[in-house]
């Protein structure tokens, strides 16, 4: 069938609206119908290739939609379903057995290969060649995406598609890494450096485990303005003085019992860690490009200080997603808050906010 996708030619180029074609589903995909589709972190440094995802490709991978069609074997949705898109798992290997699909030992290929695993990619131009797709396993930037089974959630026919998509990566990395990955009892203390859309939903999440003491770091002030009102405790102004210290006052000169780096930037990494209480745990989210690395004091992680990387916070999306929405639906994770939609054909206008900082989570939408 022909769509319309947002086509990523070459590294850094601007998003180009182009007619493709896309294949009939294979047995165990999904022909989804796209209602939205957020604009994460990701898609953008992909787009800069600090990954070696091949172009040309259709990026996007926070899909909603509606199913128009099953291929062979597919059980798990049919035509007229609501789902949400998220991250592609193999299913068959240890960590996918062990029931930690984010870790999954073929993450790389599924995610980040642009073809299926036979080297097929559903995308070509009209006018002959081949167009890399199954981005994430979906390649949402598009009027039409093709998923595997195992990365469709379904979800309520009355929850808002026009606002789930960020659900199936940016904002469940966020939740996920408070609820699922770091599990802070209630009355424990959490620091979030970085409120962009994935520390605005740890923090979110930290309210909802009950951390008592929830401190919010950024440098934009209107960011840290709206982290307060989401529930954070206290908020730090990182260009206003060493965050670290400032935060072992907020805390009796302790530090915190968890801490979330969400900006991939190293020396702020290195704060994270530093603001940790004896025992504490940094959890890692932002994506670096490849090869970054940190330097951290040895002798501070003797006292049973951990660091360890979190993607996709820790989910398995058929559960979490769904957990998430009813959280929404009920008032307790007003993620909505943190969303501006767009016109899909305005897709380079809310890459432009997002990279300016004055959208958290741009969502296109699809007439």
């Amino acid at each position: 069938m022909r769509i319309t996708a947002a086509l990523t030619e070459t590294r850094g180029a601007p998003f180009a609206l182009a007619s493709l074609e896309l294949d009939d589903p294979r047995p165990g995909e999904v022909l989804v119908r796209m209602v939205s589709s957020g604009v994460c972190h990701t898609d953008l440094i992909i787009r800069d290739q600090w990954y070696p995802v091949p172009l040309p490709a259709v990026l996007g991978h926070e899909g909603a939609g509606v199913v128009e069609a099953v291929g062979d074997g597919v059980g798990y949705v049919g035509p007229g379903d609501h789902v949400v898109l998220t991250f592609n798992s193999c299913g068959g290997c240890r960590m996918c057995d062990a029931g930690r699909p984010a870790y999954c030992d073929g993450f790389f290929g599924c995610n980040f290969g642009g073809a299926r695993p036979d080297g097929s990619s559903p995308l070509r131009r009209t006018a002959g060649g081949d167009v890399h797709g199954v981005f994430f396993g979906q390649s949402a930037f598009a009027t039409h995406a093709l998923a595997n089974e195992r990365n469709v959630v379904k979800v309520d026919r009355d929850a808002p598609l026009e606002l789930l998509g960020p659900l199936g990566c940016g904002v469940q990395t966020g939740a996920g890494a408070v609820l699922n990955s770091l599990d802070p009892p209630a009355g424990s203390s959490i620091a979030v450096f970085g409120t962009g859309a994935v520390g605005m939903s740890a923090v979110m999440a930290a309210v909802i485990a009950g951390c008592s003491t929830i401190v919010a770091i950024d440098l934009n002030e209107r960011r840290l303005e709206l982290a307060g009102e989401l529930g954070a405790t206290q908020v730090i102004n990182a260009a206003a003085g060493d965050p670290v210290e400032r935060l072992r006052e907020l805390t009796g000169g302790l530090g915190a019992d968890y801490t979330l780096d969400t900006t991939a930037i190293p020396s702020v990494l290195r704060q994270a860690v530093d603001a940790l209480a004896n025992g504490g745990t940094c959890g890692v989210i932002g994506a670096a490009a490849l090869g970054t690395e940190v330097s951290l004091d040895m002798t501070t992680l003797l006292f049973g200080r951990s660091v360890r990387g979190i993607v996709e916070g820790d989910s398995v999306p058929r559960r979490f997603i769904p957990m998430l929405a009813d959280f929404h639906r009920r008032g307790r994770f007003p993620f909505d808050r943190l969303i501006r939609t767009y016109a899909f054909e305005d897709i380079n206008q809310a890459v432009e906010d997002s990279e300016k900082g004055n959208t958290l989570k741009p969502v296109l939408t699809f007439g």
